[in-house]
């Protein structure tokens, strides 16, 4: 009988089963969005709010739990530093699933996992960018015709 057994044992002892979310979660927190099956997908997404949820908490004893599941540090700095903040004014539901696909070899079910809130900091330097090229570009028309206009002024003046 399987009664109270919690989780999905995915084929896997738990040995590998805690390795392989442990690569997952640091994936997903590095990146922010990964690909991956429905079923790890699923499990996936409990772990990953319990660690945003340390992240938000913020003191050293969270950072340290979540540096003993997380395996990179500079994901762990991430994390308390980007990530969880924001985060702050929300209770739960970090993450989302989309379902994109059925993989070509084995027929599983495959979802995108990502974060609910995105990262502000991109759309806003891509716009920046855009924005100095047009603004270069304005620049240099003003100043020919702000040296036509002068050019203009000048001779009247004299």
């Amino acid at each position: 009988m399987r009664h109270r057994k919690a989780g999905r044992p995915l084929g896997r002892n738990s040995a590998h089963r805690k390795a392989l979310f442990r690569n997952l979660v640091t994936s997903f927190l590095r990146y922010e969005r990964i690909e991956t099956t429905e079923a790890k997908a699923k499990e996936l997404r409990a772990i990953a709010d319990q660690m945003i949820t340390l992240g938000k908490r913020g003191d050293l004893h969270a950072r340290r739990m979540a540096a003993s599941y997380i395996l990179d540090k500079d994901v762990v700095s991430t994390l308390f530093a980007d990530v969880a903040p924001r985060f702050m004014s929300r209770q739960g539901g970090y993450t989302r699933l989309i379902k994109t696909r059925v993989r070509y070899g084995d027929g599983a079910p495959m979802v995108i996992v990502e974060l609910t809130e995105a990262k502000k900091a991109e759309k806003s330097a891509k716009k920046e960018t855009k924005g100095a090229k047009t603004t270069k570009a304005t620049k240099e028309k003003k100043e020919k015709e702000a040296g036509a206009e002068e050019a203009a002024s000048a001779k009247p003046a004299s």
